[in-house]
């Protein structure tokens, strides 16, 4: 620690950089999108604080706010907020180059000069009085190699060279320079002036101690009011360095403006630290410096030297960053779209499995209203590979309430919405791996001719191939009728499948219970791309006894039938109030994330809220319920249970039965013959005998006289 009278030369210590890979994300998309080959200078600020760490200091840091954004003016300044007691604003410039050649021939001892010259004029103009911050700059000098991502960038603060040096006479801790009353208010000044908005980012102020002990924080403008009054006087400044022997590079201007501009040959000075947020007497420093310059140095045109370009590693050479795993825009994608299941797993969900939401496989049946919200639902989760199966168009009255659409896709009679989901998931999420396809589902009660069948029976092939090669299967339809084929191919595979459908103020939401045989293979004998590792610990045997939960025809005393002919124009639209597909989207995910998650996978029993025997609120993400039944108008929602019923025309042993011996002919015989699924499971039979039930009235009920009682 230098002692007084010592007289040795004042030396500083260098300032250190920072750069924050926001920032480097930044330069590269205003490169890509706004400057092109432009290698004009940008203007840049830098931020700083004082040291805050007994042996840690404090660094410059640029952050992508440093950079102007895409919609501003390159010519201005970026918007600094003011008032952020962390982060005081540095001004600079930004040199970048479109080649590593130009990098090496910038003339950097005349970039510096010129930085320089900027602070050396706002000295004489008398602005680094009223505006402290200038006297700090920040010099640049980058090449970004957006190929490869690799940044090369070299640092300078410029700073005036006394000419000759500073003397230091004394520089010891504040707290040892002060007396007991002295320090006690010179602490609560400077945390008042660090506590205020208005002055928590001045970095250059004065500190006078009147004779009373008192101490007072003023700004550089206060000068000979604090002369004045005869008081000690201090020139204190934000000081980010830590070291007990030296104060920190801004203090080297802030003496080029006190001998320039004031002509004071003795300063004594305040290098401000902090610990914990408040003043550190034991950390700062107070020192006393002789200036002793020449004459010419009042002269605005004669400019001392400038130092200042950084060291790395002790030798003055440029630095070099690599950002490839982490600067592709992609990967940024995946990084930030993956920061809030990560979150999750830190403390609310622990047992959070992102291995099978990430390599799950999900086929969405329908890419309208549920299902556009189903997909983003999907991807908010984590899921990666997402099919979408519709045969529609987007029409004009699409975009408002599916939101994966644009006015773009209604031109020219309109994309399908298949590849126009697909195109809209890959903007929003560079790294899905989503795959549109085009296709009609055939159906019950539509019947086709013979010149029709062999295309029919490929579009059923094919829709058996997609739901095998998934693991996760989303009915997401307008018609009935349209789920009818999927649900029994579902059934057959034990695939996990998700019904969702809309009312105009009501919606349900379930999930299919497995097929009535549980002999399919297990799913780590299914092929590698069916399911990742996490999915294979999944139960695929219902050893309980239990009742197998219902699909969403097991209610049903008819088989599905043609909904679509002889509809007027409310009824060819799905009508319902816009709220009510994001509501049941949401809540088709997060049901299927719960059957991933529990413990016996799709063979889990149905549990509903508030019962006293259902409800097993030890599962981190709570109940799994079969239905979600939910009214608008009333603002409710409920939990039902429905089991499987033995004349399901879609999921009933039967019917599953007659598929797996028949095979397409079936489903061809189940589409041409409206009948016939009643004729196989017992429907006819069972609507027969309920017509031939005869009530017996007794006839000794009176009815009072023109009253009427109608059944």
């Amino acid at each position: 620690m230098a002692k007084e009278g010592s007289g040795s030369i004042l030396q500083f210590a260098p300032l250190q950089s920072s750069v924050d890979e926001g920032f480097w994300h930044r330069l590269s998309s205003l490169k890509l999108n706004k400057f092109g080959i432009d290698d004009s200078p940008i203007p840049i600020s830098g931020f700083y604080a004082p040291c805050s760490h007994p042996q840690v200091s404090n660094h410059l840091t640029l952050l992508a706010e440093s950079l102007l954004s895409d919609s501003n003016d390159e010519s201005t300044m970026p918007s600094v907020i003011r008032g952020n007691r962390n982060r005081c604003s540095v001004p600079g410039i930004l040199y970048n180059t479109n080649t590593m050649e130009g990098f090496h021939a910038l003339d950097k001892q005349g970039l510096l000069k010129a930085e320089a010259m900027k602070i050396w004029e706002d000295i004489h103009s008398g602005k680094a009085v009223e505006d402290c911050a200038v006297l700090s700059r920040v010099l640049l000098i980058s090449f970004a190699d957006l190929k490869k991502w690799n940044f090369h960038y070299w640092f300078a603060f410029p700073a005036l060279a006394l000419d000759p040096p500073a003397t230091l006479v004394d520089l010891r801790p504040a707290s040892q320079w002060f007396t007991l009353e002295e320090a006690e208010s010179v602490s609560t000044a400077c945390n008042e002036w660090r506590n205020s908005s208005v002055t928590a980012d001045v970095p250059f102020f004065l500190v006078s101690i009147g004779s009373d002990s008192h101490a007072a924080v003023r700004h550089l403008k206060d000068l000979e009011a604090c002369q004045r009054d005869g008081q000690k006087l201090l020139f204190a400044f934000y000081d980010p360095c830590h070291l007990p022997n030296n104060p920190g590079w801004p203090l080297r201007n802030f003496l080029a403006l006190i001998s320039a501009r004031w002509n004071l040959k003795t300063v004594r000075f305040l290098c401000y630290r902090e610990n914990r947020g408040f003043a550190d007497l034991n950390l700062s420093l107070v020192g006393e410096a002789l200036i002793t310059v020449q004459q010419r140095w009042r002269e605005q045109q004669c400019v001392p030297n400038a130092v200042g370009w950084e060291l790395n590693k002790g030798r003055k050479v440029p630095r070099c960053i690599n950002l490839a795993k982490s600067m592709d825009p992609t990967r940024l994608a995946i990084s930030a779209a993956d920061l809030n299941l990560k979150l999750m797993r830190w403390r609310a969900l622990p047992s959070l499995n992102l291995e099978i939401l990430f390599s799950l496989k999900c086929l969405l049946l329908g890419a309208g209203t549920l299902g556009c919200q189903v997909a983003r639902m999907l991807m908010a989760w984590g899921v990666r590979r997402i099919t979408l199966l519709d045969n529609g168009r987007v029409a004009m009255s699409n975009p408002l309430r599916q939101s994966l659409y644009t006015l773009d896709d209604c031109h020219n009679g309109g994309d399908f919405k298949a590849t126009a989901a697909v195109r809209s998931l890959q903007r929003i999420f560079p790294a899905v791996e989503a795959e549109g396809i085009v296709m009609a589902i055939p159906m019950p009660g539509h019947p086709v001719s013979s010149q029709e069948e062999k295309s029919v029976l490929e579009d059923c092939k094919r829709l058996n191939d997609l739901i095998d090669s998934h693991d996760v299967i989303f009915l997401l339809t307008d018609t009935r009728e349209s789920r009818w084929l999927p649900t029994l191919l579902c059934a057959n595979r034990n695939k996990i499948t998700i019904t969702a459908a809309l009312g105009f103020d009501s919606f349900l939401v379930m999930r299919h219970g497995p097929g009535p045989f549980n002999s399919i293979p297990n799913l780590k004998a299914e092929t590698e791309d069916s399911l990742a590792a996490g999915m294979d610990n999944l139960v695929l045997t219902n050893t309980d006894g239990q009742h197998r939960l219902g699909c969403y025809f097991c209610n049903d005393v008819v088989a599905p039938t043609d909904s679509t002919s002889n509809r007027m124009l409310d009824q060819q639209c799905t009508v319902t109030r816009p709220g009510l597909a994001p509501i049941a989207s949401a809540l088709a995910v997060e049901l299927l994330v719960g059957i991933l998650h529990h413990p016996n996978g799709i063979f889990a029993e149905a549990e509903i809220a508030n019962s006293s025997s259902g409800g097993n609120f030890e599962l981190p993400l709570g109940i799994l319920p079969h239905q979600i039944r939910g009214s608008l108008p009333h603002f409710q929602q409920m939990t039902l249970l429905g089991h499987s019923s033995n004349s399901c025309t879609a999921c009933c042993s039967t019917v599953v039965s007659e598929y797996r011996k028949r095979g397409m002919q079936f489903i061809l015989q189940a589409i041409n013959h409206p009948t016939y699924l009643e004729d196989v499971t017992g429907l006819t039979e069972l609507m027969r005998s309920a017509n031939s039930f005869q009530l017996d009235w007794d006839d000794d009920i009176e009815v009072a006289d023109d009253e009427c009682v109608e059944l």
